[in-house]
């Protein structure tokens, strides 16, 4: 029995050679160990979180001694920090490594992104001249990627909705992708027991086909001496070890070893063709759920596309132009453009890039959206609101307690005593949370309704993370 429910037919006996298992370990922590809680910090954003234990190899990973009501706390909603699995977060841990000694920008792409953890996490190992497209294949999960990355705050992000089979026309074009594949899900099952009722020999093997498809789809987007960072959250060597002798087989690959720590737990394993590295994760080894990770280089050579000229600059309206770039701190770093009646910014470097993708992909959203301009004022966006890149002195900002800020995610009516006019940034604790515009006898609440806390009751008293 694993939290009240038995492991599948054959699941156990399936793991019986695998690199690392011990089943009665294995079996024993999913009996009796709650699965632990981990959260990792935005550096962008530095606040008063109350983080415990750090994640060994994520220093902004912190482990928590119990699970709070994040739903109640505005930091969260702030993106002071994402809650995130502390096994996936051995993706930071690859991608410190592979470029310790790379100064030149970068192109990344998250494939398989939603809801946004991977996303955000390489967002903070990369610097701004570096440009992330983190890519959903599923539209229904699109907007809770764009969410994700909104509240993260930087604006050297592209979100695209396309299948791995569109990015084979963006020859060489990227020095990185992380694929986190699709998966029979094992590596969950203490988390989520509901997915031991989807785990079969059959959809293991079907999730290995899926797997091949979406690599090879993908593979000729990689430059040459480009990274390829794969993961699973399976125990199945069908959809890890294998896969990394396929790589090799099928493509001019070579793995990676990536450097671990032994008192971390992580087990070290090779595929047994070509002698792949891989990091297992086992919950009875340390404190994370199931996960595979592997690295390996492209040596092919790659056809790269080339920039052509940049487009002349969308005319804009001077007017207009000159109110937008006064909410944005250094606006002479950004380029501005309008899709629409809404006001985009995104760093210059990257507009030829994503004059490029455009041609290729289908982009929902470029850089950060600022908001539309009506008569001589901004309309602002909630994504200005939480950029990192906001002119706060260009912006009334009005101070919440918790209580009120908890009323304005709500998107209720809130209690203030000010006497401030017009558009106001909701802040708590010095974090902006959105918008509000204060008239005489009233507050308008500019919360996205898609975003509103739903929850009936709030705890009966403040739960901080």
């Amino acid at each position: 029995m694993t939290n009240g429910h038995i492991f599948p037919v054959n699941f156990l006996e399936s793991l019986s050679g695998e690199p690392g298992f011990e089943r009665e370990k294995f079996t024993n922590v999913h009996k009796i160990a709650e699965a632990p809680t981990s959260i990792r910090l935005n550096p962008f954003k530095k606040s008063s979180v109350k983080a415990g234990e750090q994640v060994p190899w994520c220093p902004e990973g912190h482990y928590l001694d119990t699970r709070p009501s994040f739903t109640f706390d505005p930091l969260f909603h702030a993106g002071c920090y994402y809650v995130q699995e502390a096994s996936s977060t051995f993706i930071a841990h690859i991608l410190k490594y592979i470029r310790q000694n790379d100064d030149e920008p970068v192109k990344l792409l998250d494939l398989c992104a939603a809801p946004g953890g991977k996303s955000t996490l390489i967002n903070s190992a990369i610097g701004s001249n570096d440009l992330l497209v983190a890519n959903e294949i599923i539209k229904t999960r699109v907007p809770v990627l764009c969410d994700n990355l909104n509240r993260w705050g930087t604006a050297n992000t592209v979100v695209s909705n396309n299948d791995p089979r569109d990015f084979g026309r963006l020859t060489g074009f990227f020095d990185l992708i992380l694929v986190d594949a699709p998966c029979s899900g094992s590596g969950m099952f203490r988390k989520d027991p509901q997915a031991m009722n989807e785990w079969s020999e059959a959809n293991v093997n079907l999730c290995h086909q899926r797997q091949e498809r979406i690599l090879a789809d993908v593979y000729p987007a990689l430059k040459e001496d480009g990274y390829l960072i794969y993961s699973t959250c399976s125990y199945a060597h069908q959809e890890n070890e294998d896969i990394l002798d396929w790589l090799c087989e099928e493509f001019d690959m070579e793995s990676v070893r990536i450097p671990i720590n032994k008192d971390w737990g992580i087990v070290e394993s090779q595929s047994s063709n070509k002698e792949g590295w891989g990091y297992r994760f086992y919950p009875d080894k340390l404190k994370g759920e199931g996960l595979f990770a592997a690295c390996l280089k492209k040596r092919e050579p790659a056809k790269q596309l080339y920039f052509s000229k940049s487009k002349e600059n969308q005319k804009l309206p001077a007017r207009e132009l000159d109110i937008v770039k006064n909410y944005i701190r250094q606006p002479e770093d950004f380029y501005f453009f309008k899709v629409a009646e809404n006001w985009m910014f995104i760093q210059k470097e990257h507009k030829p890039m994503v004059e490029l993708l455009q041609k290729f992909l289908y982009l929902k959203k470029s850089g950060t959206r600022l908001g539309e301009v009506m008569g001589n004022e901004l309309v602002p966006d909630h994504e200005l609101a939480l950029s990192i890149y906001i002119n706060k002195d260009a912006v009334l900002q009005t101070g919440l307690s918790y209580e009120q800020a908890i009323q304005y995610l709500r998107r209720e009516n809130i209690g203030l005593n000010t006497t401030a006019k017009g558009w106001n940034l909701m802040v708590f604790e010095g974090h902006p949370l959105g918008w509000a515009k204060l008239l005489p006898n009233r507050v308008n609440n500019y919360y996205p309704k898609e975003l509103r806390i739903l929850a009936s009751l709030p705890p009966s008293e403040r739960q901080s993370s």
